[in-house]
């Protein structure tokens, strides 16, 4: 492998380019035209047909589409260029954007929290404060936000609605795009095959739909070589069509570059006018994705391809199709395709196709990632997530929700079937989206970066009253098919709320029910039971003291294992969290008890580890704590314990679990008197006999005196969700052999 092909994939693997080479930046620019910008470069092929669906036409005067020409120009430069690039781009959590990443800032800055085991000892991660602007004060707005949220708890359950909304609403965006996409890009065949029935057109959709979601499993590692010269490909077709339509067809076109075109457009048609804006909008489809892809590449690369090729590209092929129509006013249903030479057509269909393929693709990708965000954050049930790359960071695949996907998307594109209906529902989703991120870059604004609240507002009032304007748009589209995202996100926030609910409901009764420290002093050191050789992980959701499950253990067990380990995994407010800083142990009861407690902790974006490293390191974690703990040993390297030939020290990172071997585990005999060699030699004993995992299957009911609504969230959907959703063996892949289950009912 050569040097640049190495350094490309750490920077996508570590998410870390800042000090990369001017190669490497521009390699990951072009990287980033397939992953990032095939939504947003599909755009033309459905953007005019949209916008004159309905009873807007173009007149002779070429009043009408010089307007939306400048409506495309400038909404695009204000939003994608000014908003996103140069201003939403900077609000990076540790190098990782999207909605998520705006909200976990919040919560770090303004003390918030959604997720119920949060400690103070989080706030000491390195990662925690890596994006907060040390050198600035507070400023009396800052202090006043975060004294605001603190006061009222209620707010705080808003911002996350709020946040749930955008989240649903991209999720949505995850149907509509592949449905909207493949169809125009199919249906451009019956300019050349005009007999040719509209429901082939549907067919062939429908099959190439369910093709791109039946190859989810690969990943996308093993094409994704493709996809970036595929797009570059479509930008140049498309740019190079724009130039010759504008020189041969109308080269006045440029004046339409005017702000004055978008006054007289709205002065001449009104309403109407008006409600074409939610076709203008589909011009900026995909500009969420390059902040949410933000972690992938690096901010630099993905501002170079935006800046130097895909929007000049975009900008001359929305002003080629704007000058063929002003000499083809009829020609408007297929515009795109009309516009393309004679001699070129077969070609350019061919690669839009492909781009169109390659856009669906990105939208799914991002949808994954959401999905796991979301279940990061228990806002959302368990579900299997499958990494698809050892090489490439962040590539997942999600089985339950790739077909649920796919059966939305076939149900859409099957029961809409017109790319104008599609095209209303899509604007909606995407301006909601947009208009999510423009409130939270406000208040990170305020809070993060801690400026002044009359330049937030200032910018809040731009780029807020453009996109409410289009917003308000396609919601007067909601009977011509905007109802489809409502549903949809309706949907997806029932779920992620009830299921937010219900796990803070049960971590609320876990914590009122814990076993306390005197039942366990009561039992003696054997905790009234056989001991026998072995490590058990008992997992609950407690970040301290004792699981009422364990009571169920000590009451119908006759034996238990001689190392308790009581594991909370849960996960942070920040993307990623560093092996030396996930596991945190600490003791429960006495030393010859042998019960710990470990908090293991993942960032919302993080990779779980398999189960065989996890042993390994909560065992070096564990030895490491009992060294530290014992005030008899010196601080230097140890020599009585070595595990094959290194030594164990206190400052140390730790036993490496790539040189971890039990059987090289020897005692030194002038030292089998130190508590702590006696008690390293009983936990490596321990994990030689193995470890069992023991998981709680628990039954949520709400209380007899609880109101209609509650139990209904409780009683029906929460129980649904949890009767259909992943067991959490299967998503932390836990053999069955190794698996120990036990029942218990919540009442909440």
């Amino acid at each position: 492998m050569n040097p640049s092909e190495q350094s490309l994939e750490h920077g996508i693997s570590q998410q870390n380019l800042k000090r990369t080479s001017c190669a490497t930046v521009l390699t990951l620019a072009y990287q980033s035209l397939g992953v990032v910008y095939g939504d947003l470069s599909t755009s033309p092929l459905y953007v005019y047909k949209t916008t004159f669906s309905g009873k807007l036409s173009l007149k002779e005067d070429d009043e009408e589409i010089f307007g939306v020409l400048s409506f495309i120009f400038w909404t695009f430069t204000f939003i994608a260029l000014f908003k996103y690039v140069f201003i939403v781009m900077s609000a990076d959590d540790n190098g990782e954007g999207g909605t998520f990443a705006l909200y976990s800032l919040l919560c770090r800055h303004a003390k918030l929290s959604i997720l119920p085991n949060q400690q103070p000892t989080d706030e000491n991660l390195c990662a925690y404060d890596a994006s907060a602007i040390e050198d600035s004060e507070e400023t009396c707005q800052s202090s006043f936000l975060k004294l605001f949220f603190k006061k009222h708890p209620r707010f705080q359950k808003g911002l996350l609605i709020f946040v749930l909304l955008g989240t649903c609403m991209t999720i949505g965006d995850g149907v509509i795009t592949p449905a909207i996409s493949v169809l125009s890009a199919v249906s451009g065949v019956k300019v050349k095959i005009s007999q040719l029935h509209d429901n082939y057109v549907v067919i062939i959709s429908c099959v190439l739909l369910v093709g791109l979601f039946s190859i989810q499993h690969h990943g996308t590692h093993r094409v994704a070589f493709m996809f970036a010269p595929i797009v570059a490909a479509w930008l140049l077709c498309i740019s190079g069509i724009g130039i010759y339509n504008i020189f041969h067809w109308n080269p006045q076109i440029f004046r339409a570059l005017s702000p004055l075109y978008m006054l007289r457009f709205l002065k001449a048609n009104g309403i109407e006018g008006w409600l074409s804006l939610g076709g203008v909008v589909l011009s900026i489809t995909g500009v969420e994705t390059m902040y949410a892809d933000l972690g992938h590449f690096s901010a630099l690369s993905i501002k170079i391809a935006f800046t130097c090729l895909v929007y000049p590209c975009l900008i001359l092929a929305y002003m080629g199709e704007a000058a063929f129509l002003s000499k083809h006013h009829y020609d408007i249903q297929r515009s795109f395709y009309k516009a393309i030479p004679e001699a070129v057509f077969w070609p350019v269909f061919i690669v839009a196709t492909f781009a169109a393929i390659v856009g669906s693709q990105a939208v799914i990708s991002a949808t994954f990632s959401i999905i796991s965000q979301c279940c990061a954050l228990n806002c959302f049930p368990p579900v299997k997530i499958v990494h698809t790359s050892s090489r490439i960071y962040g590539q997942i695949y999600v089985p339950e929700i790739n077909w649920i996907l796919m059966c939305l998307c076939l149900a859409v594109t099957i029961g809409l079937r017109d790319t104008n209906v599609l095209g209303h529902a899509y604007g909606l989703a995407i301006t909601t989206v947009m208009f999510v991120t423009t409130c939270l870059m406000t208040l990170v604004t305020v809070i993060v970066w801690k400026q002044g609240i009359i330049k937030a507002i200032m910018c809040f009032i731009l780029f807020g009253t453009i996109e409410l304007l289009y917003i308000s748009a396609s919601i007067c589209q909601v009977p011509e098919g905007g109802w489809v995202p409502l549903v949809l996100s309706g949907l997806f926030m029932g779920i992620m709320f009830t299921w937010n609910y219900g796990t803070i409901k049960k971590h609320q009764f876990d914590v009122e029910n814990k076993v306390s420290m005197n039942r366990i002093l009561s039992l003696g050191p054997r905790l009234g039971m056989v001991r026998v050789p072995g490590i058990g992980l008992i997992f609950s959701n407690l970040v301290s003291g004792v699981p009422a499950i364990f009571g169920h253990f000590v009451t119908n067990l006759p034996a238990f294992h001689q190392v308790l380990v009581f594991v909370c995994v849960k996960s942070v407010q920040v993307p990623y969290v560093c092996e030396d800083e996930r596991l945190v142990i600490s003791r429960v009861g006495p030393r010859e008890y042998a019960m710990f407690h470990c908090v293991v902790r993942y960032g919302y974006k993080d990779v779980q580890q398999e189960n065989y490293n996890f042993e390994i390191n909560l065992v070096s974690a564990m030895i490491q704590f009992v060294q530290v703990e014992d005030e008899d040993v010196p601080q230097v390297p140890t020599r009585g314990l070595s595990i094959d030939g290194e030594n164990l020290s206190v400052d140390g990172v730790g036993i490496s679990p790539h040189t971890f071997n039990m059987s090289h585990c020897n005692v030194d005999g002038h030292h089998q008197e130190s508590l702590y060699k006696c008690e390293s030699l009983q936990i490596l004993k321990a994990k030689e006999s193995g470890v069992t995992y023991i998981l709680g299957h628990s039954y949520a009911r709400a209380k007899k005196s609880s109101s209609i609504l509650k139990k209904f969230a409780i009683d029906v959907v929460f129980a649904f969700l949890s009767k259909n959703c992943r067991d959490p063996d299967v998503v932390m892949n836990l053999a069955h052999t190794s698996l120990l289950e036990v029942g218990m009912v919540y009442n909440v």
